[in-house]
């Protein structure tokens, strides 16, 4: 099936039992057994599995070309189950451009059990290798990154972390299935956190990891059994329903993200934009090999005038909301130094890549051109 199809179709068949067109929300927390130890439909207790739960899994495995799918209560308890896969005195190497949450999960990791981290440049394939070590068991990466839409070349990498007997994790959320499968580039796990694309609509919180590998998805499924770090049936139902139109809400990010990335890169008050889809982008001709469809809907950008004027221009807008999180239809902007990745030191996230002038950008499924008007409105005051 293509993935049109797949998104309204896979894990979401019509009910056996009523014919419904829609997956139902299952909201027990036990099932009746006929026998002692024998299940009557599969299910026993909803943390170790939940119909709804399985259908979202089933759906979000098949439009990541996996074999095996895990829904988790958020992205950071899907990354929490992921690192479950290291041990004390063991090592992941992570890209330095990466998002606040997944920095201050490696740096807990680091302090409560002895995993060790570190990071480097996945632009600099050599930097990268020299900083493998033999306790590197994961390799931890973005595509596009988050929040410096730095675009990295997954085969590439993968290649290198097999050969040294690492696996390659990929969070891509701000990619979508739609736009990239990097089980396909040779990815073993990809990350997703479902509030994002995947939901749509910014009314949920939830996680995804899709593997291919059985071993791997056992010892995930046993973390997630034993961990109990589950979303709810009706968190499933709705990332069910926003699966269903997200190849059509993904063309509409991606042209009105195109849209408003070209109107920033031409204005005077803008010192640079970061967009996959622009030529100005550093992996623009990475970015056209590896994604399908177009770029996504995030957009970074650096404001003249350094950190003030990008957080009046944050304050200044009146249809992009200033919040946290992005991929919803409605329109974000954020401040990333004092919201996603304010837990970062000035001196790190400088060597990340964000400066003190940097804006992110979620561009949502609007008119374009009332979200140019209101870029330009707000520019005007800054």
């Amino acid at each position: 099936m293509r993935f049109g199809t797949k998104a309204i179709r896979a894990g979401q068949e019509p009910d056996p039992v009523t014919g419904s067109v829609v997956v139902p929300i299952y909201m027990a927390s036990t099932y009746v057994m006929d026998r002692v130890g024998e299940l009557k439909a599969g299910w026993e207790y909803a943390r170790s599995g939940n119909p709804t739960r399985a259908a979202l899994e089933k759906s979000i495995a098949a439009l990541e070309n996996g074999e095996y799918g895990l829904a988790f209560a958020s992205g950071m308890a899907a990354e929490t189950a992921v690192t479950s896969l290291v041990r004390s005195g063991e090592h992941i190497l992570a890209t330095k451009d990466i998002y606040g949450g997944t920095f201050r999960l490696l740096r807990h990791l680091r302090e409560k059990y002895q995993i060790e981290h570190s990071y480097a440049d996945f632009t600099d394939l050599d930097q990268l290798e020299q900083a493998l070590t033999p306790q590197t068991r994961l390799v931890w990466m973005e595509s596009p990154s988050n929040p410096t839409l730095v675009v990295v070349d997954i085969a590439a990498i993968a290649d290198i972390a097999h050969r040294h007997s690492a696996l390659l994790v990929v969070d891509n959320t701000f990619a979508s299935p739609y736009l990239q499968t990097p089980l396909d580039l040779g990815a073993d796990i990809v990350l997703h956190s479902t509030t994002k694309y995947i939901g749509g609509h910014s009314d949920l919180v939830g996680g995804a990891a899709v593997t291919r590998d059985p071993d791997l998805y056992e010892r995930l499924y046993r973390y997630q059994n034993d961990f109990g770090g589950v979303p709810s049936p009706f968190d499933c139902w709705l990332s069910l329903r926003g699966i269903r139109t997200l190849h059509v809400r993904m063309e509409a990010h991606c042209r009105n993200a195109r849209r408003v990335a070209q109107f920033l890169e031409e204005h005077p008050k803008i010192e640079w934009v970061r967009y996959p889809g622009l030529p100005s982008h550093p992996q623009h001709e990475l970015a056209k090999e590896q994604m399908r469809h177009g770029f996504g809907g995030m957009i970074a950008v650096g404001v003249k005038g350094g950190a003030e004027c990008a957080r009046r221009l944050c304050e200044g807008t009146k249809v992009f909301n200033l919040a946290e999180s992005l991929g919803g239809a409605e329109s974000l902007i954020g401040y990333p130094p004092l919201m996603s990745h304010a837990s970062m030191t000035a001196e790190e996230r400088a060597w990340c890549g964000i400066p003190d002038n940097m804006v992110r950008i979620s561009v949502g499924l609007e008119d374009p051109d009332d979200l140019v008007d209101d870029l330009a409105a707000a520019l005007e005051a800054v």
